[in-house]
């Protein structure tokens, strides 16, 4: 009787030790990108459950939101990507920004990011 071996070579396990740690290598320059995101999205989050948060002048909510950003070292979002709009019972508060990480040799990871909060009296729902 003759027997045959059945599994992978040397030579296919290294390709794909290699296609999987490509795409580990992404996601781990992806993550900080997404985890800051998150951040912005809950910075704008509690300030729109914060009391009064209607009332207080735009320089005030910058301020209130970057202070939250600092907590959480959040670096690639910075005041021009930050804008306050006047609505009826409060404030929206549109952050669009982009973040731009190196990957291999000249080629980069690019990640755009928006989001935006109603700042009114009972607080409101995030895009």
């Amino acid at each position: 009787m003759k027997r045959t071996q059945k599994g992978m070579t040397l030579l296919s396990f290294v390709i794909v030790l290699a296609v999987v740690g490509f795409f580990a290598y992404v996601a781990m320059k992806l993550f900080p990108m997404y985890s800051e995101y998150y951040s912005v999205r809950a910075a704008l989050k509690g300030l729109s459950d914060e009391a009064g948060i209607a009332q207080q002048d735009p320089a005030r909510i910058q301020d209130l939101f970057f202070r939250r950003l600092y907590i959480n070292y959040s670096e690639n979002v910075k005041k021009e990507h930050v804008k306050l709009k006047r609505v009826d019972d409060g404030w929206q508060m549109d952050v669009q920004y982009e973040v731009r990480k190196p990957l291999v040799g000249n080629l980069d990871v690019v990640g755009k990011f928006q989001t935006t909060q109603m700042l009114t009296r009972g607080g409101g729902a995030a895009n």
